[in-house]
Parts: structure tokens; C-alpha cells; sequence
């Protein structure tokens, strides 16, 4: 019996390393090797009698299969540089959320109105969005990502304490809006970097860990506030003054990153001379990507900053204690769920999982329209911890799936830029609506319009981000 022709016995060498490659271990740091072995075999095999152009198109394919194999352990999956931009978000979020939960007792009692603080919210969410947008299309245009997020991680960590010294109004926004900058300077450059290291197939679980870590941190920091208030009352400048601590943490983790040489190829354009000049992406972004962030942007029109969740449990009789222990225990729902929804989202997709988050939400904030107990206030937090757990990192991880690599701190940027002007007008127009209208009016229309947002979604079929296709599958 003749022996099979050479393209069949090279199909069989790719087919049978695919049907091992799940048995390898720690696949990742052998990729090199095993394409080097896999690219000496199959030229010797095919280098007489296949065309040049088939031979290249088999090496392409054994490389393209490697990269792309799914793996479902978690230690082939995390890389160094996820771990340590975890832990780097891990104790920013530590300083940050020591604040939160307290920032509306604060202004408060320094004498803002519900108004200002929703225009206060808005307006330091707008800057960091406007800058995220800048950012992330200087950060491509340069090809380097770590000074954008060792500079912007700098930035948020002296912010802090800066409130600590004086409490005239302009102050205490320059220095929110200062902290909000510094995010703006490094979320492109951050998640493009928790990008690269991640594969289509797993970037539900590389950036659902990563917010698990950002807001393990969330569970830590309002509870050294809790425990510091509770001996301690309405000392608020001291605790300002503490958050410097994690934030001292935050600015050494970044040195350890370590940027890969020349894993990022600048993408030759020239960098941005205005701060809007991160619009134009929109104009030549794919289709795919302007239909998915017009939705998730008409939803975060109406989406407030969490402090009118907080603000609505003061509002029925709940002291300081409680409500910054229900915002604990939410934070430690998100922070357990996100990995676990990351690989969820892997397996079923991350549209199915993203608009059952956004089912969530509405949920949540009608109940929030009606509810006056505690207990309803716990299990409703719950339910938002699991929203944001299958919509914040899921949202990135999606739009990451449908631009082009070279472009994803741009395609990331520009989108929370936009969603950060809607932050604005959505925290400063719920501010207005509580204000006139009362609490009840203002979740009721964000309740309403997030039904709107899932129904728009679901719509488009071509919205949910494909796995790749298999390479062997191309092979003739």
C-alpha cells in the first residue's frame, strides 16, 4: 500500500499534537520550542514536494494552533504580569475604596448637597474618561504601555491624602479629579497589557481575575474605614491621610513590571496633539465595535455612581455602620464571583453572560426604587455584585475581541471616554432627579432604560465575540 502524500501525513502531525497539547504542561513557556521542533519536521517533511507557499501556510498553522490551545488551569492561564497588575489594582483599590463608601458622609458634612456631589462624581469621571481616550491612542501610537500605568498609578496615589489638608470646594475637586486623571493615564495602557497576555479564548478569565484582585481590594478598604470610624468617629481627614500607606505599595509593584521588548509594535501613527483626538478611532472602528458600544453607552447614560445606592440606604435610616458594612460584604460578592464568571462567560460566551449581568441590574435598582429594609438592601447588593461581576471586566474582555490587537488600548480607551462624558451627564442628571423628583424617580428611569439596553443587544447576533477558528480546520 503506497504511503499517504505529504500533506496528509503533515495534517496528521498538527492533528496529533493538537490531540496532546491539553496533556502538556506549563505549554505556554515551551511555545518557542515546540514550534521550532513541529516548523524542523514539517519543512524536511514537505520542503520537495509541496509549493513554498503550503509549506509556509502548515508553519503558520502549528504556530497559530499552539498560541491559540485552550488550557483551563488557572497557573498556565495568570501570568507574572497579570499577577502583579492585580495586586498593583488590589492595594489602589485598598486606598480607594476606603474613601468611597465614606466620600458622601464627607461632603456632606463639609457642606455639599446631593446636586454637587453628583456634578463632583461626574465631572472627575468625565476627566478620567476624556484621558483614557488620549492615553490609550498615545499608548498605541508609542507602542510602550508601562510608563502610562506606572505614571497614572502615581498620580491616584497621592491624590488621596491630599484632601486630607484642606476642604474648600475647589480643592477637594481637584483633588478627586486629580485621582480620576491618574486612571484615565493608565486603563488603556493596563488593560492592553492584560490583553497581550491573554488568548481570545481565555480573556474572560484573565480580566475577570483581575477585577476579582481590584476588588478583593474593595472588601479590605472600606473595612479598615469601618474599623477605623468605628473608634474614631467622623475622623475622616486622618483616615485620608492613611490611604497613602497601600498607596506607597501601589507605586513599588509597578516597578516590578516588567514589559516585554518588543511585544507591542507601535502602530506608526503619529501621536495625539488634542485631547478629543482620540474621536477619530470611532470613525474608521469596525462596525461590530460601534454597534456594541452605542448599546453599553446608552446604558451607562443612565448608569449614577454607586454613591446614590449608599446614599439611598442613608436616606431610609441606615447609619454609617451599616451602610459601609453592606458595600463590604457587595465587594466581597464581586470579588469571589469574577473569576468564576470569567470562565463562564469562556465557556457560554461573553454576550449571554454580559446582558444577564445588565438583567441584574435593573432588577437591582427597581428594588432599590421600593425597598426600605436592610435585609432587602443585603440580598439586592448580592444581585449587584453578581452584575458586576458578568459586565465589568467582561465588557473589556468583548471589545478586545473584536478590534485588532494593534489597536486595543485605542478601541478601550475611546469607549470609556465616551462612557466616562455619559458618566458626567448620567451622575449629574440623577443628581437632579433625586433632588426634584426624589430616590424612587431616579432608580426607576435607570431601571427602565437598562430593559431598553438588553432588548438592543440582544438584537444583534453578531454582537457576541467569536472564538477563533481552529487553523487545522484550514489545512487541506
Amino acid at each position: 500500500m503506497a504511503s499517504s502524500s505529504p500533506p496528509r501525513r503533515a495534517n496528521r502531525v498538527l492533528q496529533t499534537y493538537g490531540q496532546h497539547r491539553a496533556k502538556m504542561k506549563y505549554y505556554h513557556t515551551i511555545d518557542h520550542m515546540i514550534y521550532e521542533i513541529l516548523s524542523s519536521a514539517l519543512t524536511c517533511l514537505v520542503s520537495t514536494k509541496i509549493p513554498p507557499q503550503c509549506t509556509k501556510k502548515l508553519l503558520h498553522s502549528a504556530k497559530q494552533h499552539i498560541v491559540q490551545a485552550p488550557t483551563n488551569s488557572p497557573q498556565k492561564i495568570i501570568t507574572r504580569t497579570i499577577w502583579i497588575l492585580s495586586l498593583v489594582s488590589l492595594f489602589n483599590d485598598v486606598a480607594s475604596e476606603m474613601l468611597i463608601p465614606v466620600m458622601p458622609m464627607f461632603l456632606k458634612h463639609i457642606g455639599f448637597t446631593v446636586a454637587i456631589i453628583g456634578v463632583l462624581e461626574g465631572f472627575a469621571e468625565a476627566v478620567a474618561g476624556l484621558s483614557k481616550g488620549y492615553f490609550g491612542k498615545l499608548s498605541d501610537a508609542s507602542g510602550k504601555r508601562l510608563p502610562f500605568v506606572q505614571l497614572g498609578y502615581a498620580l491616584s496615589a497621592i491624590s488621596k491624602p491630599m484632601m486630607a489638608f484642606f476642604v474648600y470646594p475647589l480643592w477637594i475637586f481637584f483633588a478627586r479629579t486629580l485621582d480620576r486623571f491618574g486612571k484615565g493615564i493608565r486603563t488603556g495602557a493596563r488593560d492592553a497589557l492584560l490583553s497581550d497576555e491573554a488568548t481570545p479564548e481565555t480573556k474572560g478569565r484573565v480580566f475577570g481575575f483581575h477585577r476579582g484582585m481590584d476588588t478583593f481590594g474593595a472588601v479590605l478598604g472600606p473595612a479598615i474605614a469601618l474599623i477605623y470610624l468605628y473608634y474614631h468617629p467622623q475622623d475622616y481627614k486622618t483616615l485620608f491621610l492613611i490611604t497613602f500607606a497601600p498607596g506607597i505599595l501601589v507605586i513599588l509593584f509597578t516597578r516590578l513590571i516588567k514589559e516585554k521588548p518588543k511585544k507591542i509594535a507601535a502602530t506608526g501613527q503619529a501621536p495625539p496633539k488634542k485631547i478629543f483626538a482620540f474621536f477619530s478611532y470611532w470613525k474608521k472602528s469596525p462596525p461590530q465595535y460601534k454597534r456594541l458600544a452605542s448599546g453599553l453607552l446608552l446604558f451607562a447614560l443612565f448608569n449614577s455612581a454607586d454613591v446614590f445606592l449608599l446614599l439611598r440606604m442613608k436616606e431610609t435610616g441606615l447609619n454609617d455602620t451599616s451602610v459601609i458594612g453592606i458595600y463590604i460584604f457587595y465587594n466581597l460578592v464581586f470579588a469571589l464571583l469574577a473569576y468564576p464568571v470569567g470562565m463562564l462567560a469562556d465557556k457560554l460566551g461573553l454576550k449571554k453572560i454580559f446582558i444577564f449581568g445588565l438583567f441584574l441590574f435593573a432588577l437591582v435598582y427597581a428594588g432599590f426604587a421600593l425597598n426600605h429594609s436592610w435585609v432587602v438592601f443585603i440580598l439586592l447588593f448580592i444581585l449587584y455584585g453578581i452584575y458586576q461581576a458578568a459586565t465589568d471586566g467582561i465588557s473589556k474582555a468583548w471589545i478586545s475581541n473584536i478590534v485588532d490587537k494593534s489597536e486595543t488600548a485605542t478601541a478601550i480607551g475611546t469607549f470609556t471616554g465616551l462612557q466616562s462624558i455619559c458618566a458626567l451627564i448620567a451622575s449629574s442628571g440623577c443628581g437632579l432627579l433625586w433632588y426634584n423628583f426624589g430616590s424612587m424617580a431616579t432608580f426607576s428611569v435607570t431601571a427602565g432604560i437598562t430593559v431598553i439596553v438588553i432588548i438592543y443587544l440582544m438584537r444583534f447576533r453578531g454582537l457576541d465575540s467569536a472564538k477563533p477558528a481552529d487553523p487545522l480546520k484550514k489545512i487541506p
